[in-house]
């Protein structure tokens, strides 16, 4: 799982030079001009990845991607995205599910 938050970060990063990280023990938040993405640290079974994105608009799939509105989650974001093994951070890019968060900022 760290690894997979290493490429989750990565890409994360790689989306535009002007997004910066800050980093607190419940999640780390990425940001452009607001908040765009927060990554919780990683569980035994999966990442936790919430993007400022409308769930609507993304496209939900059942076990993989979820409307996280409301109180329930610390950080930023409306989408949830549930990533487990490699293969999810392949399918949520191909989804164009990081754009739409960092387009949102």
């Amino acid at each position: 799982m760290a690894e997979l938050a290493a490429a989750v970060d990565e890409t994360l990063l790689g989306l535009g030079q002007d997004i910066t990280t800050t980093e607190n023990r419940l999640y780390r938040t990425y940001r452009r001009l607001r908040n765009f993405a927060c990554v919780c640290p990683p569980q035994k079974s999966k990442l936790l990845v919430y993007l400022k994105a409308d769930p609507k608009e993304a496209g939900l799939v059942s076990g993989f991607s979820r409307d996280g509105t409301g109180p329930d989650h610390h950080g930023t974001g409306d989408l949830e995205v549930r990533l487990r093994p490699e293969r999810d951070l392949e399918r949520a890019q191909d989804q164009g599910l990081f754009r739409l968060g960092y387009a949102a900022a």
